[in-house]
């Protein structure tokens, strides 16, 4: 491992600085607008929703990330997610980076938004221009602003979510530094949600798109929390090259140690979005292992992470492995359910449930007790291959439907 985790979010890296407000979007008093800014251009790369239904922030940033050379600062509300909003709704995104250029000095070019909260709504313009208005003279690169800046994203989210880490570049220290938010409507396909990276290394723009693409598809893409692949889903990855190093042009051992880095940045944000589903009482992480094909691996896995029954039965700490096969064996994916071996494990313990197919005469009492801690992983090996994959969700509790019956109300 050639990074090293230290504290701290998207203010982390050299000359990132952050803020966020109160704008009244959302209850009053409740923070619900986060603006970041790099006080040099960065070079930007993005991924984004695979829903044909597209937000318009995601329209607007996709033109900026693969249009434009560079973007320097990033607004963020929650409340309202400025989706299926029509022509006025892509106009607000437009006004949102005005209002950020003229308090920031940059081109509105320069400008990516970003929204989360309820479909169909408008966004409170007076209320966004005011936020913007706000935040610009209080940025700061403070750990605490990265901080409050994660919270402020935040809408079912139950906790903030952010991570960093440092590694050395060309003698260089480099930082990464993330913020993401999800909870529900959360399902693979890029992205489950809206992420903000960012970091001081020099790289190429080509390259920084490239690192982040693949590295989406084992982390953002192997979460789901209940099927729902959202309107808005994005993550961003700025780089500033503050840090200092001499840009990364090719695919060499320096990029090779930055995406490791990413992965870790990514995988950490993934995993906490899955730990904090909606109503969600345990991270339920499923593994394939002995796969003839990555594909064979991680249709197998996502088709159990997402199946219903057997996330009920994670909350119920009841081990159903019936369940398990099941969703195995309606993926798609070719095997032959007569060789599997299934195990469950956590903190409390691993226990062999099912060998070659056929229950173990395991102990129930084991079971439920390996079960009930708040992380748990089914690992599961088809005996076919070394390929393996493992996707992140949650438990299905009551909570969720509470949660999701009265959104609005």
């Amino acid at each position: 491992m050639s990074y090293q985790v230290i504290e701290g979010g998207v203010t982390a890296p050299k000359g990132f600085f952050a803020a966020s407000t109160a704008a009244g979007i959302k209850k009053q008093g409740v923070t619900d607008m986060a603006l970041v800014y790099s006080q040099v251009p960065c070079v930007a790369a993005g991924t984004f929703t695979t829903n044909v239904v597209k937000a318009a922030p995601v329209k607007w940033d996709q033109d900026i990330v693969y249009n434009k050379p560079t973007a320097q600062a990033v607004v963020c509300n929650s409340g309202v997610a400025n989706a299926c909003t029509g022509t006025e709704g892509f106009g607000y995104c437009s006004e949102t980076a005005k209002a950020a250029a003229k308090a920031l000095g940059i081109s509105e070019e320069a400008v990516l938004v970003a929204s989360t909260g309820v479909i169909g709504r408008q966004l409170p313009m007076e209320k966004m221009a005011a936020g913007v208005a706000v935040m610009a003279p209080q940025l700061k690169d403070t750990l605490e602003a990265g901080t409050q800046a994660a919270q402020a994203i935040m809408t079912t989210d139950t906790k903030k979510k952010e991570v960093a880490v440092s590694l050395e570049i060309g003698g260089k220290t480099v930082t990464i530094g993330g913020m993401c938010k999800g909870s529900g409507m959360i399902h693979p396909n890029m992205c489950t949600m809206l992420g903000f990276v960012m970091t001081d290394a020099a790289i190429s723009k080509e390259l920084l798109q490239k690192a982040l693409s693949a590295s989406i598809q084992d982390t953002f893409n192997m979460v789901s929390v209940d099927g729902d692949t959202s309107t808005n889903d994005t993550v961003l990855l700025l780089a500033n090259g503050m840090a200092g190093n001499a840009e990364i042009t090719e695919e060499n051992d320096d990029y090779k140690a930055f995406c490791e880095a990413l992965d870790y940045i990514n995988t950490c944000l993934a995993k906490k979005i899955a730990g904090d589903g909606e109503g969600c009482t345990a991270l339920f992480e499923v593994k394939v292992v002995g796969a003839e094909s990555k594909e064979q691996a991680v249709t197998l896995a996502k088709s159990v992470v997402t199946s219903t029954l057997t996330k009920a039965a994670i909350y119920g700490h009841d081990a159903n492995w019936g369940r398990i096969l099941c969703a195995m064996g309606y993926s798609g994916a070719q095997f032959d359910p007569e060789k599997v071996d299934l195990y469950f494990e956590s903190a409390a313990g691993k226990l062999k449930i099912i060998e070659n197919g056929v229950d173990t005469g395991y102990s129930e009492e084991e079971a439920t007790k390996i079960l009930a801690e708040p992380e748990v992983t089914a690992i599961a090996d088809v005996k076919m291959g070394h390929f393996e994959a493992t996707a992140w969700g949650c438990d299905l509790t009551h909570e969720y439907v509470n949660i999701n019956a009265d959104y609005r109300s």
